[in-house]
């Protein structure tokens, strides 16, 4: 049984969408905004980490959002829950991985001094589905401050957190990556908001409105897209716009959150003192202009969290209309940037892979690529009102779709994170970053990495119980020309076998000749015919 969750007509572009996307906000800079634009070699790295471009937070949107667009809605045609674990969660034996951390810490997402991980999810809110139990806090909101970030009107951050952090009955198979992990939730996005027609910039208080963000149990009304594209990886969009989808919009054309309250969430996270963020949302542009302000202001508020131990992950984004794939030659510049994967020295940007083990047609190609993981045929909680069930598909324009992108394969990463510094507590940000890395099933490529699938597919197995060098401080390994044991081989001398040959054959050659010539004498010597008398 599938549980299908009805979206209005309305909502359907920002479902479609659900694949890692930026909202609204977004017009091209003038040239004079831009930097100066650098050589076509530069956007394969980002530009250096400005800290004096860190922004404040300001806790509040950065204009007054009305809801346009109803939320998603439950079918109750379809309201059974699905006993099958995911494909993923199958690929990624995380049976076997939760058997292993109750083995040896007895929880899967506490630490050892009992305390869950916390597991920011900056998104569209998040529900409080019954299978969170009590576990999602109210972090913040940057689409309407009333909600605290707990409210789920598109659906995509309850998606995202449930493959994080659900923890469901024995009876149904699917379950989080981290169930004890406890989930931060802040509402950065949403497609199903717009601004407001006057403009007037949001006046409420960010700490007044909502409850403390720790009780309750439930059902909050979600959504399918959120903020841009919620239900795919990574968002896009032009110069300010943030969504959880790849297709990029501008708040003209509807969607709430700006490449700015991106990095203010970030910042707002960071401040909570999390040990892991997920960012199922992100900026898509053409890699031919210079680095834009806003950029700069996302790439500080990410290279400040990892330095406040934060473990950020990223969806590496989805090809959409205005985020063309990266095809590129080895050495040549990609045609897109997608941030915030492109600031790959702070961020685990993931990749998706589909059910053959290959990297997922949508997902973005790139050198900032880190990991990849699950992200087609997705399975997760109902972000629906009223629903505490599963879901593992979306109705868009009146059909039937599987929920799939890279948004969904960052969780899995997330979710990882989380068991490892659950784990290995000792551990800073980069270098459970280097762990997830190391333990991957690296591709056949040079140095054991690709822009497909970055180091390779996560093996969260190995990643819990890999030993790896540089936290032993062994050196890492490298190629040598060792001496063999074997003694040099010995070169046979032809020279006799070559006398012998040629002698023999000429001995024998002479014979024939002497037996021809002796032939030839007895043939011609003249016969006696004279008669006796």
């Amino acid at each position: 049984m599938r549980t299908v969750r009805t979206v209005k007509r309305g909502s359907a572009l920002g479902l479609a969408l659900m694949t890692g996307f930026v909202g609204p906000g977004a017009m091209p800079l003038t040239a004079q905004e831009r930097d100066e634009t650098p050589d076509a070699g530069y956007y394969a790295s980002p530009p250096p980490v400005d800290m004096g471009a860190l922004p404040d937070d300001s806790g509040a949107p950065d204009k007054r959002y009305v809801q346009k667009v109803a939320c998603v809605q439950r079918n109750p045609e379809h309201d059974a829950d699905i006993q099958n674990a995911p494909w993923g969660q199958q690929f990624l034996r995380v049976g076997d991985v939760h058997a292993l951390m109750r083995s040896t810490l007895g929880t899967i997402g506490a630490k050892p001094d009992g305390n869950p991980v916390r597991v920011a999810v900056i998104d569209t809110g998040v529900t409080r589905h019954p299978h969170f139990q009590n576990r999602v806090e109210a972090g913040g909101d940057y689409v309407d401050t009333a909600d605290r970030g707990v409210e789920d009107c598109d659906g995509h951050g309850t998606q995202v957190a449930g493959i994080i952090a659900a923890d469901t009955p024995a009876d149904i198979a699917f379950t989080g990556m981290a169930p004890d992990a406890r989930i931060i939730a802040i509402r950065q996005s949403s497609q199903n908001f717009s601004p407001d027609e006057d403009g007037a910039a949001a006046e409420r208080d960010p700490d007044s409105g909502g409850d403390s963000g720790d009780e309750g149990s439930g059902d909050d009304g979600s959504g399918d897209g959120g903020s841009g594209e919620s239900g795919d990886g990574g968002s896009e969009s032009l110069v300010g716009d943030t969504d959880p989808a790849q297709d990029s919009r501008t708040q003209a054309g509807g969607g709430a959150g700006t490449l700015d309250t991106l990095a203010q969430a970030i910042v707002r996270a960071t401040n909570k003192g999390v040990d892991v963020m997920n960012i199922s949302i992100n900026h898509c542009r053409p890699a031919d202009g210079g680095v834009m302000p806003e950029e700069r202001r996302l790439q500080a508020a990410v290279r400040n969290a990892v330095r406040n131990d934060v473990v950020v992950v990223s969806a590496a984004g989805n090809v959409s209309e205005r985020c063309e794939q990266n095809d590129q030659e080895p050495g040549t510049p990609p045609n897109t940037v997608v941030s915030p994967p492109w600031f790959a020295d702070d961020v685990l940007s993931v990749a998706a892979i589909d059910r053959t083990g290959g990297v997922a047609d949508f997902s973005i190609h790139g050198p900032w690529v880190s990991v990849a993981a699950p992200g087609t045929d997705i399975m997760s909680l109902d972000p629906a009102e009223g629903s505490g069930r599963l879901t593992n598909m979306m109705i868009e324009n009146g059909e039937p779709a599987s929920i799939k992108g890279t948004s969904f394969a960052a969780p899995y990463v997330a979710g990882l994170a989380a068991l490892v510094r659950a784990k290995y507590p000792d551990l800073d940000a980069r270098e459970v970053m280097h762990r997830i890395e190391f333990t991957a099933h690296h591709p056949a490529a040079p140095g054991g990495r690709d822009n497909f699938v970055g180091h390779g597919v996560i093996n969260p197995m190995a990643a819990l119980t890999a030993t790896v060098p540089s936290e032993e401080g062994l050196p890492a390994a490298r190629a040598e020309s060792l001496p063999s044991d074997m003694p040099p081989p010995a070169d046979r001398n032809w020279t006799p076998v070559v006398v012998a040959v040629v002698g023999s054959g000429g001995a024998l050659t002479a014979l024939l000749v002497t037996l021809f010539v002796v032939h030839t004498i007895r043939r011609n010597r003249p016969t006696n015919t004279t008669p006796s008398t």
